[in-house]
């Protein structure tokens, strides 16, 4: 067995955002899509469409709307629209972290 690539991932966003989104917001689905997005950009912007999102999350498009929607609200992900017809650009934010300072704990390695 092969393991594919593995996603650094702050556990802030294990021990404080899935808590957050799931348990006090109720948003299970704006977890799932903040991962995919978060696993995605890396530190750069990515294209997805809702029906992308909805196929990588095995979520509805209507979920996976309601998700963008909030994290978005949430300053969590970065959404970039070029024009009405053309497909969204996201990016993964970390406002936990101090602007230009390290993390507050040292990342963990999951596998995505």
């Amino acid at each position: 067995m092969t393991a594919g690539p593995s996603l650094d991932l702050d556990p802030y966003v294990v021990e404080t955002l899935l808590p957050d989104l799931v348990g006090h917001d109720r948003r299970p689905s704006a977890f799932l899509v903040y991962l995919v997005i978060a696993a995605a950009t890396r530190e750069r912007r990515v294209a997805f469409s809702h029906a992308q999102l909805a196929e990588r999350t095995g979520l509805s498009r209507r979920s996976v709307q309601a998700a963008v929607a909030l994290l978005g609200r949430r300053q969590l992900i970065e959404i970039t629209r070029r024009g009405s017809t053309e497909t969204s650009e996201y990016r993964a934010l970390t406002p936990w972290r101090r602007a230009g300072g390290p993390s507050p704990r040292s990342p963990a390695s999951v596998p995505p």
